[in-house]
């Protein structure tokens, strides 16, 4: 048991430093096409396989240090306390929740059932991006407003600035997720 959770404790955070670096990595390589946040990010594929591996509690124990980690080493853009606590805190840690699926996808690998399993990661990284993504639509059309164009409805420029970057990290997430998985199932998912 102590051991079980050892592992759990390690993955949680080299997964989560892990998630950092990719996200630090596409903050450089997009900055200037979001300029209020947000990337193009794989940052969340290891937050999803902490959730397919360990459940809701390792996804989200993950998320939530990814976007702790962002908040405290100066990566974020913070403009008030709940707009940061939204954004980085409440956002990444949701990504967790797809590990409600974790139990069926682990017994679909193990009676190899490749499209139940591969159907299931794809729920769980719609759900867990959906959840981040009302996450940031809200923060961004109660705090980042203003930026609208003129004569554009705040929720408009909000959903349209954070659908253009989440709808790609998602589908990006969920194609790696499942490429990640199918190279060794039983490894990745236990």
């Amino acid at each position: 048991m102590k051991q079980k959770q050892t592992l759990f404790l390690v993955e949680v955070a080299v997964f989560s430093a892990l998630a950092y670096l990719l996200d630090l990595f596409s903050g450089f390589l997009f900055s200037r096409i979001w300029p209020q946040g947000g990337s193009v990010s794989i940052a969340m594929v290891p937050v999803f396989l902490m959730a397919f591996r360990w459940g809701v509690k390792g996804g989200v124990l993950t998320g939530f240090l990814l976007g702790l980690l962002q908040f405290i080493l100066g990566m974020s853009q913070i403009y008030h306390p709940v707009q940061g606590i939204t954004d980085y805190l409440i956002a990444f840690a949701v990504l967790g929740l797809a590990g409600i699926f974790a139990a069926q996808i682990k017994e679909s690998i193990h009676k190899d059932l490749k499209v139940k399993w591969i159907t299931l990661v794809i729920a769980g990284t719609f759900i867990g991006s959906a959840l981040r993504f009302v996450a940031h639509f809200f923060s961004g059309w109660i705090f980042f407003g203003s930026y609208a164009p003129p004569g554009q409805p705040a929720a408009l420029y909000s959903f349209i600035y954070n659908g253009t970057y989440m709808l790609p990290s998602m589908v990006l997430s969920a194609i790696i997720i499942i490429l990640v998985i199918s190279a060794a199932p039983t490894r990745m998912i236990k």
